[in-house]
């Protein structure tokens, strides 16, 4: 009996193990199994007009009790797990010229702006090719972003964040692209009509920042093309963050109505990047663009991707890990987190347009989980440079509004090569 027991224990092990490895060679097909909805689409009923006038309707929006945007990572040498550290960093705001210290002497006053920030996905079933809106997981998780992202924008004013009947993970993942265009563009239909509301709620001379990341910065690219581009409306954005989602400088920009930010203080400009660490496989990276993180297709080789890099407002630039004021490490499941300075550097690779941080096993860890196959950190885009974001939104308003920037200048690019992560400690 025990050798039996012993022998079904070596098999698990031998599949798990065979999984694995299949795993690493096969991630897209591992990952459409598992993701991809089997059932049939189900067209979206349009909301109506005014759906969003419900408070409900948001996770952030002024006057909205606990709001995650508020949220405020702790100093790294404060108990990052204390339930009482966010609170009190919280209360301080991060302090604009020591972002990785915030102590309760060091208040800062909140900008003026007004943040449109639209969440990744956060809805992962196969049971329907968009979330429904009361969906408790999908909006748990999504609570969870935005304490660790849309808190990166929150200092230079007030977070606007709707739900949205997200298109589900698998929807990027799909071969059938008829259907899961169908899914994404309904949810897109909601992060308009919550924008309209949005602009009707704001004074009409209040300057704007867009935010979203992965595939709500998707939804930001429709949203600049249909909404934005050519309209008095792009003289109010101080700054457009699409984050981890590509941006082709050949075709992409001139249709979004936007430059791409050349400068640290420029506004009025469009900032994107995706994070890989390094070795980072170059199959798998292409893997990656055709859906494993829900990007819409294979780049391009005539084109290249916009990569901004966030310690130095600038792109395709490289700065060492000195120039990173801080990483957000988050805990227990992003509930939690503290920011560490020095930690993470990043370089814009010359040939693809991705942003690499370093290695990977100094990057992990401030990636505790969640790293996707052939190092890719794009779950981590913003928290890997919190505090540097921050700063950054910070410093652009100030430009648009042409105050002196609450924050020092952010770094130089290194002329020659830099490493752009040191060993651990």
């Amino acid at each position: 009996m025990a050798r039996k027991f012993l022998y079904v224990i070596a098999v698990i092990i031998f599949l798990l193990l065979a999984a694995g490895v299949a795993y690493q060679l096969f991630p897209g097909w591992f990952a459409r199994t598992a993701l991809v909805p089997s059932t049939a689409f189900v067209e979206q009923r349009a909301a109506e007009p005014n759906a969003y006038d419900d408070p409900t309707m948001w996770f952030s929006r002024p006057g909205i009790e606990n709001d995650p945007s508020d949220w405020r990572p702790a100093g790294e040498d404060a108990d990052a797990r204390a339930p009482d550290s966010a609170k009190a960093a919280t209360d301080a705001l991060v302090p604009p010229a020591n972002a990785a210290s915030a102590s309760a002497e060091d208040a800062f006053t909140r900008g003026d702006a007004a943040i449109f920030f639209v969440h990744p996905t956060s809805y992962y079933s196969r049971s329907s090719w968009n979330a429904p809106l009361d969906d408790r997981d999908a909006n748990y998780r999504a609570t969870l972003f935005m304490q660790g992202m849309a808190s990166a924008f929150a200092d230079a004013g007030q977070v606007w964040a709707p739900r949205y009947r997200q298109a589900t993970l698998g929807a990027f993942l799909a071969s059938d692209r008829v259907t899961a265009g169908k899914a994404i563009d309904a949810a897109y239909r909601d992060v308009e009509l919550a924008f309209d509301a949005f602009l009707a709620a704001v004074p009409a001379n209040k300057p704007i920042i867009l935010a979203g990341h992965s595939q709500g910065a998707l939804h930001l690219t429709t949203l600049l093309k249909n909404r934005i581009a050519g309209t008095p409306l792009a003289r109010r954005i101080v700054a457009v963050y699409v984050i981890g989602w590509p941006v082709s400088v050949d075709t992409d920009i001139e249709g979004l109505g936007l430059p791409a930010c050349q400068a640290p203080d420029e506004k009025g400009c469009i900032l994107s990047w995706v994070s890989f660490a390094e070795p980072a496989d170059p199959q798998m990276v292409l893997d990656a663009y055709d859906g494993t993180i829900g990007f819409d297709g294979r780049p391009r080789a005539d084109t290249r991707m916009l990569c901004t890099n966030p310690l130095t407002g600038v792109p395709d630039s490289e700065a060492a890990p000195d120039a990173n004021v801080g990483t957000l490490k988050p805990v227990d499941g992003f509930k939690a987190g503290a920011l560490f300075a020095g930690k993470i550097g990043a370089r814009c690779d010359d040939t693809r347009g991705l942003l690499m941080i370093g290695r990977a096993d100094i990057a992990k860890d401030y990636a505790p989980s969640y790293v996707l196959p052939g190092n890719n950190y794009h779950v981590f885009d913003i928290t890997l440079f919190w505090a540097n974001t921050r700063a950054d939104a910070l410093r652009r308003l100030a430009a648009f509004e042409g105050k002196p920037s609450p924050v020092p200048p952010a770094a130089v690019p290194a002329a020659t090569p830099a490493a752009v992560a040191t060993p651990a400690t």
